[in-house]
């Protein structure tokens, strides 16, 4: 154990805590030891990723200070008394996955009844640091009919919890009372800290009585495998917004490629493939309706002419001519409009995935991250201090997939589309830029795919 000074939320001045780490398989939890709390959990199979929970698991309850017993392998235990009452506290582990078990036990060792409706810290969220992670940040509480993702910024109350989770970019953190009856608080502690815990009833506890209370705890990586073995409703803590149904689809079956060829990079470039195979019967057929339209261009190009001074008739005539060749001209956004969820699906996926993290791929270091090729000295405009690669190698194939496309759909290009067809790669190239290198690949690969279809359908006479 060694001693340090910490700052958190919960406290107005900086606190001389005892800290004490315990090394477990894939782990290293850190727990202070006064508050009988876990303060920080290392992830050794995930590049040691530290996951701070400030005070998790803490009774919220002035004036408790608690002493650690000797630890065993598998379990450590804590104990406070005072005038009143004996409170013990012991963290069993399950060296086989993330879980945790958590046993209170309350003796009251007075000659008169107390009462007890101490709170449980489940942890602190703070949203002062760097914004591109604060903002993963939010709250799940399970209650009897549903499961909700309240403001994390407003207090609020709870009743009848089942289980309570909160969650940064890739790990999470859940608890579930197994006996008793339990609410949830959000409680803001400042502009930038939010504290989260379990709520008790108010319980009466007589004298040289004992009560005990279990909970399950999860401390882990964002896998649906590994939360779901333990309890399926916690999965629900893994919510990808609007199109959630869909990324946790398409993050299962990357899963199920990587099973084959064991490279994430691999597996996304896989993953295009299919998608766009399952696509291609919508994107053939916008395809050729833009080479039918090229072979109308003529036949535009003359009732334009004839109806120059009648807008009307120009646009009825038009019509008339794509419907007796059979042409639709709007046919085209169909396989565009349905890119758009798979799109947001897998950035929203992408982001928040922890399988993702530290994946590498050809000179990409992980696919998580933007590729990173060159860190300058300076910032410049938009693009920062960062050199990527793979967002200007998918804006090149953009910008020939777009220029294939324009010669199917128009022989005779106005300064308009010319000037699109520069502007649209490079809006993508902003987009893309800082974005992770796993959605880049996978747009990449659907760029490529179009443009090698448009190049032997261009040619085909």
């Amino acid at each position: 154990a060694k001693t340090m000074y910490l700052d958190t939320g919960l406290t107005t001045k900086p606190a001389q805590i005892s800290l004490y780490k315990i090394k477990l398989p894939n782990t290293e939890i850190i727990f202070n030891t006064d508050q009988a709390a876990i303060q920080e959990v290392v992830f050794n199979e995930y590049q040691f990723y530290r996951y701070t929970l400030k005070y998790g698991f803490m009774l919220q309850e002035s004036g408790l200070i608690f002493k650690q017993e000797v630890p065993s392998k598998n379990h450590i235990s804590f104990v406070h008394s005072d005038n009143n009452k004996k409170i013990i506290k012991v963290f069993n582990f399950d060296n086989s996955n993330y879980s945790i078990e958590l046993y209170i036990s309350i003796t009251n060792i007075s000659n008169t009844s107390i009462f007890w409706n101490t709170p449980i810290v489940l942890g602190v969220l703070d949203f002062s640091g760097d914004q591109n992670q604060a903002r993963f940040q939010d709250i799940t509480i399970g209650l009897e009919d549903k499961v909700i993702h309240p403001n994390s910024h407003k207090d609020a109350i709870f009743n009848a919890v089942k289980f309570l989770g909160i969650r940064e970019r890739y790990f999470c953190s859940i608890i579930e009372p197994v006996s008793g009856n339990y609410g949830a608080y959000i409680k803001k502690i400042n502009t930038h800290t939010t504290e989260i815990g379990l709520l008790p009833d108010n319980i009466k506890i007589l004298p040289a009585q004992q009560i005990e209370s279990k909970f399950l705890i999860y401390l882990g990586p964002q896998d649906l495998k590994k939360i779901t073995s333990i309890n399926t409703i916690w999965a629900q803590i893994m919510h990808y917004g609007t199109f959630d149904f869909i990324s946790k689809i398409l993050i299962q079956l990357l899963h199920f490629i990587y099973m084959f060829v064991h490279n994430w990079g691999l597996a996304i470039i896989i993953l295009s493939i299919i998608i766009y195979i399952i696509l291609y019967p919508l994107s053939l057929r916008q395809m050729r309706s833009m080479k039918e339209m090229q072979m109308l261009q003529p036949r535009i190009e003359e009732l334009k002419t004839l109806y120059k001074d009648n807008p009307q008739k120009l646009n009825k005539a038009i019509m008339e001519l794509y419907k007796e060749h059979k042409v639709n001209p709007f046919g085209g956004c169909l396989p565009m409009l349905l890119q758009i969820p798979i799109f947001f699906a897998l950035y929203q996926a992408f982001l928040r995935s922890i399988t993702l993290k530290g994946g590498h791929f050809l000179w990409i270091k992980d696919l998580s991250q933007p590729d990173r090729v060159y860190t300058l000295q300076v910032n410049l405009p938009i693009l920062g201090n960062e050199i990527n690669i793979l967002p200007i190698i998918m804006t090149i194939i953009m910008f020939i997939q777009q220029k294939l496309s324009s010669k199917m759909s128009s022989a005779n290009m106005s300064e308009q589309q010319k000037i699109f067809l520069i502007i649209m790669p490079a809006m993508f190239l902003l987009i893309f830029y800082h974005m992770p290198s796993g959605l880049v690949l996978y747009w990449l690969m659907n760029s490529l795919l179009m443009a090698i279809v448009q190049f032997r359908l261009s040619s085909s006479k």
